[in-house]
């Protein structure tokens, strides 16, 4: 499944958040990957979806970045997690834990 824009606007941060978190700085390429990699690549991100999420997350400052070199000895942009990212990620993940319970209640039919 690719990841469609309008589906994944704030969900999309929230994955990138974790991420971060959990693996420290990454490049971009990296983190598509893990997210690809523990969606059981049910989820496929490409840069037009994923570049714009981190230049947000960056100007929100909740990320911020720094030139480094990847392992393939290649320039890259690396992305970290910020003190107010980690209070953002800790309220997004509990709103989108709360929708989502909502929305298995609604589809379920208890109302």
């Amino acid at each position: 499944m690719t990841v469609k824009p309008e589906m994944m606007y704030g969900t999309l941060d929230l994955l990138v958040l974790r991420t971060l978190e959990a693996l420290g700085p990454q490049h971009g390429y990296a983190i598509a990957g893990r997210i690809e990699q523990v969606s059981g690549d049910m989820l496929r991100l490409n840069q037009g979806t994923l570049y714009p999420a981190l230049m947000r997350l960056e100007n929100g400052g909740w990320v911020r970045s720094k030139w480094g070199t990847t392992e393939n000895n290649r320039k890259a942009r690396y992305y970290s997690i910020t003190a107010s990212g980690r209070k953002r990620l800790e309220q997004d993940a509990e709103d989108w834990s709360q929708m989502a319970g909502i929305v298995e209640k609604v589809l379920k039919g208890a109302f």
